[in-house]
C-alpha cells in the first residue's frame, strides 16, 4: 500500500491507534507475518494488523472500510486454503488473542478468536472437561467451530456447532454484536456453519463436558492387511458404543521408537481407535484389532490434550486436502479406499484417512447448515509434500480418492477440509436448502461482501 497521500495518513494512524503490531510491505517482519502454514500460499497483503484486543479488531476493520480495502481474517491455525491472506487486503490477524476462560461450574468457556486447540483442551483439561475439538492441536478454534467442526469426540459430544453457545462479532461496519441463541438470532444460526462470511468472531462460547477419561490403541499394520483391517474396524466401530471414534489410515511409517527401523519411511497402515471412556472397556473394543498381525502398539489411557498432539503435521509444507462424506463403507469402497492407499505418495507427510460418523453427530439439530451430518463415514484424502516438484502428483491422488468415493458419496462435504473446488461445493458444504436464508443474513450483516476470502456467501 502506498505509504502517501490519504492512504499513509490512515496507516500512521493505524500505527498508532493499534495496540498490537502493524505491517505493511518492506516492514522488518513483514514477510513472517504474512506466512501461514502451507507453503504453497505466498501472497502479499496490504497491511497486516496483528490485534490484541476486540478493540484493535474494530480499528482494523474501520480502517480497510476507510481506504475501500477487502478484509482477510487470520485466525490461530492452519488456513490450509490460504484464506487468511490475501493480495493487496488487511489480514486483521488475530493469533495473539487466545485467551481461554473455563467456567466448569456452568460447563462452559470462552475461547479467544486466535485459540488454537491447544489452548482450548490444555485450559480445560485440570477440570476434566472438553469439547469437540479438530483432530489436531494446532487447528484454530475459532474457523473450526464456525465451519461445523468433526474432531474425535464428535460421535459422543456431537459437532463442534452443536456445542456453540455464543459468538462476539465485529461486523464489517465495525460494530460488536454478540450472537446467542436470544441475540441475534438469526445471525447466530448462520454462524453454524456459515463460517467467517459474517464478520471477524473475536471470542466464542462453547458448552463443555464431562471427560474423565481418555484412551487410545495405535496399531501399525504392513499395508497388504489394509482391506482386513479396514473391515474389522469397521465393524468394530460399526457394532460399538459412541464413545468409540478414531480412524483407519495409510501413511509413511513416522521415525518413532515403536516403530522397527526397516519400517521407516515405508508405506504402512494403521488404526488409530479413540475412545472416550477407560482403557479396559476400550482394550475389550479393540480385540479384533489387536488380534490381527501388526508391527507396533500403543495402548494406554491417555489425557485428551495428549491425543490432540498426536498426528499434528509440520508447518512449513505444501499441502492439498479434500474429502467425501459416504452413506456407508461396503466391501467394494474397502477395496478402492486399499487400492488408493497402495498408491499414495509415499515417503510424505500425506495421509489417507476413513472414519466413522453417527451417534450425536446424526443426532443433532437438523436444520443448522451443516448438510454432512447424516453421512456415515468419511473418507479424508490429505496430501502434504515438501518438494514442489511433486505437487501434480499429490494433487491429483487427491482428486482420483474423491472420484473413487463418488459412488457412496452423499453429495455434501464440510468446508474446513477443501479449499476451492468451485461453487457447487460450497453450494454442497452449505446445503442447497440453506443458500437463500445464509445469503439473507450475509445481506443484512455484511451486504458488501466485505469478508470474502473464504467459502463465500454471496449477500442477497
Amino acid at each position: 500500500m502506498a505509504a502517501s497521500g490519504k492512504a499513509g495518513t490512515a496507516l500512521t494512524a493505524l500505527r498508532e491507534d493499534l495496540s498490537g503490531d502493524v505491517f505493511a510491505p518492506g516492514d522488518p517482519g513483514y514477510d513472517e507475518a504474512r506466512t501461514v502454514f502451507n507453503a504453497m500460499i505466498d501472497r502479499r497483503p496490504a497491511v497486516i494488523a496483528q490485534c490484541e484486543s476486540e478493540a484493535d479488531v474494530v480499528t482494523a476493520v474501520r480502517f480497510a472500510r476507510e481506504l475501500d480495502l477487502p478484509v482477510a481474517v487470520r485466525g490461530g491455525g492452519h488456513s490450509v486454503a490460504g484464506s487468511a491472506v490475501a493480495d493487496g487486503a488487511v489480514v486483521v490477524d488475530l493469533r495473539r488473542m487466545h485467551e481461554v476462560t473455563v467456567h466448569p461450574a456452568a460447563k462452559a468457556v470462552r475461547v479467544g478468536g486466535g485459540a488454537t486447540m491447544s489452548h482450548l483442551d490444555r485450559a480445560c483439561q485440570p477440570y476434566a472437561l472438553a469439547t469437540t475439538g479438530g483432530r489436531a492441536s494446532t487447528t484454530g478454534v475459532g474457523g473450526f467451530v464456525l465451519g461445523g467442526g468433526s474432531g474425535w469426540l464428535d460421535r459422543k459430544f456431537g459437532l463442534a456447532v452443536d456445542n456453540l453457545l455464543g459468538v462476539d462479532l465485529v461486523t464489517a461496519e465495525g460494530a460488536c454484536v454478540t450472537a446467542t441463541a436470544e441475540d441475534h438470532p438469526e445471525l447466530f444460526w448462520a454462524l453454524h456453519g456459515g463460517g467467517g462470511n459474517f464478520g471477524v468472531a473475536t471470542s466464542i462460547t462453547l458448552r463443555l463436558h464431562d471427560l474423565p477419561d481418555m484412551s487410545i490403541a495405535f496399531l501399525l499394520y504392513l499395508p497388504e492387511y489394509g482391506p482386513q483391517v479396514l473391515r474389522t474396524y469397521r465393524d468394530v466401530i460399526e457394532g460399538g458404543p459412541r464413545e468409540a471414534s478414531g480412524a483407519m489410515l495409510y501413511l509413511t511409517g513416522p521415525p518413532e521408537e515403536f516403530l522397527p527401523p526397516q519400517l521407516v519411511g515405508t508405506r504402512m497402515c494403521a488404526v488409530l481407535l479413540t475412545y472416550a471412556g477407560p482403557e479396559e472397556e476400550m482394550r475389550r473394543l479393540a480385540r479384533p484389532l489387536l488380534a490381527l498381525p501388526h508391527e507396533s502398539e500403543i495402548v494406554t489411557a491417555i489425557p485428551y490434550a495428549d491425543l490432540q498432539c498426536m498426528i499434528d503435521d509440520p508447518p512449513g509444507m505444501r499441502n492439498y486436502w479434500s474429502a467425501e462424506y459416504l452413506t456407508g463403507l461396503p466391501d467394494a469402497f474397502v477395496d478402492l479406499f486399499c487400492a488408493r492407499g497402495d498408491l499414495m505418495p509415499v515417503p510424505t507427510n500425506t495421509q489417507h484417512l476413513v472414519w466413522a460418523q453417527g451417534g450425536a453427530i446424526a443426532e443433532g439439530p437438523a436444520d443448522y447448515p451443516v448438510p454432512y451430518r447424516d453421512a456415515a463415514w468419511t473418507v479424508h484424502p490429505f496430501a502434504i509434500w515438501e518438494d514442489p516438484a511433486d505437487d501434480e502428483r499429490c494433487r491429483s491422488w487427491v482428486k482420483e480418492v474423491r472420484s473413487d468415493s463418488q459412488p457412496w458419496s452423499t453429495g455434501a462435504v464440510y468446508l474446513n477440509f477443501t479449499g476451492d473446488e468451485g461453487r457447487d461445493r460450497v453450494v454442497a458444504g452449505l446445503g442447497s436448502e440453506n443458500i437463500r436464508r445464509l445469503a439473507s443474513v450475509k445481506g443484512a450483516y455484511d451486504p458488501d461482501n466485505v469478508f470474502r476470502f473464504n467459502h463465500n456467501i454471496r449477500p442477497l
